[in-house]
């Protein structure tokens, strides 16, 4: 299971070391696409289809949001694999899109790992922080409807 969090540099040519208990988890290749509040999501190979039915949902159409939603990842994902030293190079399209220069976060949440801009995470993690608790009787609301 991917969890925790690390700190890694990223250098100027976009390279950065995955950090080791998730490329064992992760493997060599994985895929790195966008993914939401302007951050990147990195999900093994094979785990890779099981995360689009997640959020795409088990519908037959392909609806608006569906192609949408593909559009938005799968027309910005990439297969990477790291070097003998755990290090891939971040494509600078992915990059740029999540504003990601020297420190970056690495996040693991169970089936995928999120990449985040340092300062960009810090505020994100204060926003969580504050409302987890809101967050929670949330959730809790809606289990007891379904």
């Amino acid at each position: 299971m991917l969890i925790g969090n690390y700190s890694s540099k990223i250098s100027l040519a976009n390279r950065v070391a995955i950090p080791n208990s998730f490329r064992k988890e992760i493997g060599k290749t994985f895929v790195i696409a966008k993914w939401y509040e302007n951050c990147l999501v990195i999900v093994s190979s094979s785990n890779w289809s099981e995360l689009l039915k997640r959020i795409t949902g088990k519908t037959e159409f392909i609806t608006q949001s569906v192609r949408d939603t593909d559009r938005f990842i799968l027309g910005s994902a990439f297969e990477l694999t790291t070097d003998s030293q755990g290090r891939a190079v971040l494509p600078k399209s992915l990059a740029e899109f999540a504003s990601l220069s020297e420190e970056v976060i690495f996040l693991g949440l169970g089936d995928r790992v999120e990449i985040w801009a340092k300062k960009a995470w810090e505020e994100k993690e204060k926003l969580v922080s504050t409302n987890a608790a809101q967050t929670l009787e949330k959730l809790a609301k809606d289990e007891r409807r379904t």
